[in-house]
């Protein structure tokens, strides 16, 4: 009698997983999940259950699996697409999602070329010779490959983890592996690794090229971070501990030594329109950034702050519009173009036994057409930023400014594919003026697994 029973438990198992592979043929359309594995547990299985009860029981528990993943879905920036394959226990407890995808983009460098695998102002080089005036790449190093959970806890509530990687971990076109997300979310915590609380995420629009608009801020951080949603969701709250990340110049009197304070970034947001599609969003962040004094063999702190506007306003079904701007003092990790450029402080170029942190600011507009909705897009925008002169400039080579303008095509060719071309012009100019430009086409073809 066992046997038959764990016979018609497997029967019933091999059964749903076929009804709900069928399902998920008429999901593709809408671009739900392919596949749902409900696991079926023999201990659980009472053997008077028909075979159309446990199918009915198991599609339920998918049901319930697809909302779970569908509300804790993240818009925005670089996030991924739901999963293609999710996993789950017949009760609904534990979920598991996974997904990724493969991206291949190919630019040409005309009349300038980037010293960068991304469109980067910074990088354009300012004089003009016959080795970058030109420039081919083909590029797959931004494909992706992610794990969702979510997990029903009767104590906890519900708990995401989420785990992402693609292959920028190393040297231009290496493919080395890189950890980009590794995060649990739970009671308005999110613990691990993830985008910094400061960017906001669906500020942006998309494009081709991987590194975005040169005001932006889209960079990781190791951090604890709280959020509160209030009033239906139109309010939101968010403040974080992150990893700092300091990039300065200290000359010949200063050293740098490790970081003893985390950075602070904090929001407050209000949305609006039906699904909330809408919402301004103001944030700051406090930094106290360490370095050692040679002169006077005593550690010192300077304070780095800023202060952004972001949103995205939906203002019909086609049209939409993206926009940041962002000021402050020693905030390089917070502005996409000088993340790493050594410009959080530099020695005083009226007393080299002083250090000052930089003014910097920058700024960025999008809009996107939906020529037809969730097929064929077209956006463009403009972006800037700029670091300001303190007691003068460190050096005449110093960054002062860099422009990104960009113009895009997107067509959804299946729920799946995706295919786009992009042109970009970007250009800096050095605090003694000088100036180098740069253009760059691109195509892109992405297809979701």
């Amino acid at each position: 009698m066992k046997t038959i029973r764990l016979f018609t438990v497997s029967l019933i198992a091999m059964l749903s997983c076929c009804r709900l592979s069928a399902q998920s043929q008429s999901a593709d359309v809408s671009g739900q999940p392919a596949i749902y594995m409900v696991a079926v547990d023999a201990s659980e299985v009472p053997y008077y259950h028909s075979v159309g009860e446990i199918v009915a029981l198991n599609s339920l528990a998918a049901d319930y699996a697809q909302e779970d993943f569908e509300n804790t879905f993240r818009r925005g920036f670089q996030q991924v697409h739901p999963p293609q394959f999710i996993f789950s226990t017949r009760d609904n407890r534990f979920s598991l999602g996974i997904g990724g995808y493969v991206n291949l983009r190919a630019s040409y460098d005309m009349k300038g070329a980037v010293g960068n695998i991304d469109f980067v102002p910074y990088d354009i080089p300012i004089e003009a010779t016959y080795a970058n005036r030109q420039r081919v790449m083909m590029d797959a190093t931004t494909s992706r490959l992610f794990t969702k959970a979510v997990i029903n806890s009767p104590t906890l509530g519900q708990v995401v983890a989420f785990v992402d990687m693609d292959f920028r971990g190393g040297k231009e076109f290496s493919y080395t592996p890189r950890l980009r997300s590794a995060y649990i979310s739970m009671l308005g915590f999110t613990a691990g690794r993830d985008v910094s609380t400061f960017c906001d995420l669906e500020a942006a629009p998309i494009t081709v090229d991987f590194q975005g608009p040169n005001a932006y801020n889209f960079n990781f951080a190791t951090m604890l971070r709280y959020e509160a949603n209030l009033i239906d969701n139109h309010l939101k709250l968010g403040i974080a501990a992150e990893m700092p990340e300091v990039s300065g110049t200290y000359g010949d009197n200063f050293a740098p030594i490790s970081q003893r304070v985390p950075d602070i970034p904090m929001y407050v947001q209000y949305a609006w329109g039906a699904d909330r599609q809408s919402h301004f969003r103001a944030s700051a962040v406090l930094r106290n950034m360490y370095l050692h004094n040679a002169d006077t063999e005593r550690t010192t702190s300077l304070l780095g702050w800023g202060v952004q506007a972001s949103g995205r306003i939906e203002t019909c079904d086609y049209f939409t519009m993206f926009f940041n701007g962002v000021y402050g003092k020693g905030i390089t990790p917070y502005i996409q173009d000088l993340t790493g450029s050594g410009l959080d402080f530099t020695p005083n170029p009226e007393d080299a036994y002083r250090i000052q942190t930089m003014p910097m600011w920058a700024w960025q507009v999008a809009g996107q057409v939906n020529i037809i909705p969730s097929k064929l897009f077209a956006s463009g925008g403009y972006s800037v930023a700029r670091v300001n002169k303190n007691h003068g400039y460190y050096a005449e080579n110093e960054y002062k400014r860099g422009t990104y303008i960009f113009g895009n095509l997107f067509y959804q060719a299946t729920d799946n594919c995706r295919l786009a071309i992009e042109y970009l012009h970007g250009s800096r100019t050095d605090m003694d003026t000088t100036r180098g430009e740069a253009n760059r086409l691109s195509l892109m073809i992405q297809y979701n697994f």
